[in-house]
C-alpha cells in the first residue's frame, strides 16, 4: 500500500511578491522608486496600482503601514506624465490631481512621498494646510502645480482667495477616507467637490477602516468603484503585539515607566483623549526624567512639526499626542505605542496601534484599561473580532504609603495621625505590588439625633379646648358662643401714641 500524495496546494510555496519593474511604469518613476529602496510591492500596491492605471474608481482598504500612499500616487503620476512640460507659464501647470487629507501632519507626509516619486519628472507638487502663513503657499500655487495635497479648511481659504482653480482636476484622492467623510469634514468636502468637473474624473478612497455606513456614503461620490481589500476589514497588523493592562488612573504613568524598563523600549508614542491631558502628562513624564514632547491641536503648526521632527531624530523619548498623530504618521522602527486613554472610537484604536509594526517590522501596543472603560473595550473587541484579556499591572513598591505622606502637624514627635489607617509595610521579599483599582466608600451625611426622636408634648403646655373635649375647633367655638378659643392669646392693647386704639 502506497502513501497518498501530498496536497499540492498546501505544499506549494507562497507566490513571490510582485516587483515594481513588472508594471507598465515610466523609467523616471521606476528610478525614483528604486531610490526609495523599494523593489517589491506590498499586497495593497500589487492589487490597487493596476486598477488605478485602468481608470477605475477604487475603494482601497488595507492595514496601516502597508504602503497605501504609493498605491495611489505612483499610478496617478504615471497617468499625468503626458501633461509634464518645462514651460514657466503657470497656465501650463494647472491642478490635475487633488489629494485631500484630514490632518496637517498627514498632508505634509503625503506631499513628501509624492515629491520623492516625482523628483525625476517635471511635474510640480505642492502642499497647503492650516496653521502656517498663507503667503508662501499662495506664491507656490500661482506659479502652477499639477499635484496638490491639502487639508479641506486651508484649501477652501485658497479657493475663496482665488489662489487656485480646480476646473481641470482629473484625479481626486481621499486619504483616510473614513475621517474625511465624517460629519465634521463632510460639509467642507461637499463644497470642494462642487468646484471640480463632474465628468471624466477618477476618484480614489483609501483608508485602514471602512464601516458599512462609510461605504454607503462613499458610493455617492464614486462611479462603479472597485473594492480592493487585502485583509479582513478593520483588521490589525499581525506584527503588532496587543497588550491590555487593567489598572487605576493614578497608576497609569507608573505602569508605562515599568513597561519601558522591562521591555527596554527607547521610544514610544503615548496617546491620550484630550489636549489638556496631553500637556499635563508630558510635564509629568519630564519630572520623571524622560525627554518628552506634546503634540495636540492647540499647538501651532510650527511647534507640531518641530516636535515631530525631534521625535523622528531621536531627540525625544516619549511623544504624548492626541489623535492628530493617530493617522498617517510614518515613523521608522517605532517599537511601541501606549494608549494612556482608551479611545472613544474603536476605529481610532486601529489607527493608533498602526503607528508601530510598520513595513513588516514588529511592535507592541499597550492599552491601559480602568473599570470605567468596559464599554469602550467591548467596542474594540467587536471591531477587531478578537477576545481581549486584561493583564494585572505589576508596579514597583517604591511609592510612599499614605501614613508616611500624611503627618499630624499638631504632634511634635512626628508620629502618624491616629486617624490614618496603620497599614503594615509589605516585605521586600514578596515581590512587586499588583495594582488594584481603588474603592472609595460613599460619604455618610452627619445626622442630628434630635430629629430621629418621636414627637413628645411638653408637660407645662395646657391642652387646647378641642383636645380637652375631643370636639373639632369649629364645634367648640360654636358651643362657647363664638367666643375666642382659650388656646388663642388675645391681642394686647397698645397706647394711641404707639399706633394703638386706646388713649393713654
Amino acid at each position: 500500500m502506497t502513501d497518498a500524495p501530498l496536497d499540492q496546494d498546501a505544499a506549494a510555496p507562497a507566490p513571490a511578491p510582485a516587483r515594481f519593474d513588472t508594471l507598465p511604469l515610466d523609467a523616471k518613476l521606476l528610478r525614483a522608486v528604486a531610490d526609495q529602496g523599494y523593489a517589491t510591492m506590498t499586497p495593497i500596491q500589487a492589487k490597487a496600482i493596476p486598477v488605478v492605471l485602468s481608470g477605475r474608481d477604487v475603494m482601497g482598504a488595507a492595514q496601516t503601514g502597508t504602503g497605501k500612499t504609493a498605491a495611489f500616487s505612483i499610478p496617478l503620476l504615471q497617468k499625468m506624465l503626458r501633461h509634464e512640460n518645462a514651460s514657466a507659464s503657470p497656465a501650463r501647470h494647472p491642478v490635475r490631481a487633488l489629494v485631500l487629507a484630514p490632518t496637517r501632519e498627514l498632508a505634509d507626509q503625503v506631499a513628501n512621498n509624492v515629491k520623492a516619486y516625482a523628483k525625476h519628472s517635471q511635474l510640480r507638487v505642492a502642499v497647503v494646510f492650516g496653521g502656517v502663513d498663507m503667503k508662501p503657499q499662495t506664491a507656490e500655487l500661482k506659479a502652477g502645480v499639477e499635484v496638490l495635497i491639502a487639508t479641506p479648511g486651508r484649501l477652501l481659504d485658497h479657493i475663496e482667495a482665488k489662489n487656485c482653480v480646480l476646473n481641470q482636476v482629473e484625479y481626486v484622492v481621499l486619504d483616510e477616507a473614513d475621517r474625511m467623510l465624517d460629519i465634521g469634514f463632510l460639509p467642507d468636502l461637499q463644497r470642494i467637490l462642487s468646484y471640480l468637473p463632474k465628468a471624466n474624473r477618477q476618484t480614489l478612497l483609501f483608508s485602514a477602516t471602512f464601516s458599512p455606513e462609510i461605504k454607503k456614503l462613499a458610493s455617492s461620490y464614486l462611479q462603479d468603484p472597485e473594492l480592493v481589500e487585502v485583509a479582513r476589514p478593520n483588521a490589525t497588523a499581525s506584527t503588532v503585539e496587543q497588550v491590555f493592562i487593567g489598572c487605576s488612573d493614578d497608576d497609569k504613568r507608573r505602569v508605562i515607566l515599568r513597561q519601558l524598563r522591562q521591555r527596554s523600549i527607547q521610544q514610544a508614542i503615548v496617546f491620550v483623549n484630550s489636549k489638556l491631558g496631553a500637556a499635563r502628562l508630558a510635564r509629568s513624564f519630564e519630572r520623571d526624567g524622560m525627554r518628552t514632547a506634546a503634540l495636540h491641536g492647540d499647538k501651532s503648526q510650527d511647534e507640531r512639526l518641530k516636535s515631530l521632527a525631534a521625535f523622528k531624530a531621536g531627540e525625544v523619548d516619549l511623544l504624548v499626542a492626541t489623535d492628530v498623530a493617530a493617522r498617517g504618521l510614518d515613523i521608522a522602527d517605532l517599537p511601541a505605542v501606549f494608549n494612556f486613554d482608551v479611545p472613544f472610537n474603536a476605529e481610532d484604536y486601529v489607527h493608533r496601534i498602526g503607528r508601530t509594526g510598520r513595513a513588516g517590522a514588529s511592535g507592541v501596543a499597550i492599552t491601559l484599561v480602568t473599570s470605567d472603560d468596559s464599554r469602550l473595550v467591548a467596542d474594540i473587541e467587536k471591531l477587531i473580532k478578537k477576545k481581549i484579556e486584561l493583564a494585572a499591572a505589576e508596579l514597583d513598591d517604591d511609592r510612599p504609603r499614605r501614613r508616611e505622606r500624611f503627618r499630624d502637624e499638631s504632634r511634635e514627635d512626628g508620629r502618624p495621625d491616629e486617624r490614618q489607617e496603620d497599614r503594615p509595610r509589605r516585605p521586600a521579599a514578596e515581590g512587586p505590588r499588583v495594582a488594584e483599582p481603588r474603592r472609595f466608600a460613599p460619604p455618610v451625611a452627619a445626622r442630628d439625633p434630635f430629629f430621629d426622636r418621636p414627637y413628645e408634648a411638653q408637660a407645662d403646655q395646657a391642652p387646647a379646648a378641642w383636645e380637652r373635649t375631643g370636639a373639632a375647633p369649629a364645634a367648640t367655638a360654636a358651643a362657647n358662643g363664638n367666643r375666642v378659643s382659650p388656646s388663642i392669646r388675645p391681642k394686647r392693647k397698645v397706647a394711641a401714641l404707639l399706633g394703638g386704639g386706646v388713649k393713654a
